[in-house]
């Protein structure tokens, strides 16, 4: 009796534990034809709150670069992403974010997934994909900074770590790459992400 108590103790421990948090599912929200609704719990769909109510909504794809995707996602859940904004916006090329340095923010930095490093990676730099962005001197100094191609980019491909896309918002994403941008590429006005949040997509009730 006092061993079946041990392993029913230990089983409770467990599910408190091991089980993790319940999910918690926001308002059912649509976009166009997409339905969704923000969720506590990781997921392979994220919307990138800005301010003015506009929204883009991403696709990871874990499949293809699974540490770019990993640590997108541990970014996303710890809010770095809350009030960076869009620092570089080259028109025709891309808008990037995530450099987080003046918020007193910072992370380490990961593995280059791409072909250039010895990775696969046949994500293709095509209008709307979302990739991680490095410096010239380290394959594997990309950390928290992506960016989003506005016209399909060729000579990115082998060279950076796609992760995913937009698959809604691009118009918003249009509307980013054609601000007035000083000579460094950082637009005149900030244009802030106010925060990401994980949801998950479908018909309601489904």
């Amino acid at each position: 009796m006092k061993k079946l108590k041990i392993v029913f103790i230990a089983l409770c421990m467990f599910c408190l534990t091991g089980c993790g948090e319940k999910e918690v599912l926001g308002e059912m929200q649509v976009i166009e034809d997409i339905h969704y609704q923000e969720t506590n719990k990781e997921t392979n769909n994220v919307v990138i709150h800005l301010e003015e109510d506009k929204k883009i909504l991403l696709e990871l794809y874990p499949d293809v670069a699974p540490i770019s995707v990993k640590n997108f996602k541990k970014l996303v859940r710890d809010d770095f992403y809350n009030d960076v904004i869009f620092h570089r916006v080259i028109k025709d090329f891309v808008i990037q974010a995530g450099d987080a340095t003046s918020l007193g923010r910072s992370v380490s930095t990961i593995k280059g997934e791409f072909s250039a490093n010895g990775v696969t990676n046949n994500l293709k730099h095509e209008r709307g994909v979302l990739s991680m962005a490095r410096n010239n001197i380290s394959m594997d100094s990309a950390s928290s900074q992506f960016f989003i191609v506005l016209e399909e980019q060729k000579s990115l491909d082998g060279q950076y770590a796609a992760f995913g896309r937009v698959i809604h918002g691009m118009d918003v994403v249009d509307s980013i790459g054609s601000v007035v941008t000083d000579a460094s590429d950082k637009p005149l006005k900030d244009i802030k992400i106010v925060s990401m949040e994980f949801v998950r997509i479908g018909e309601e009730n489904e």
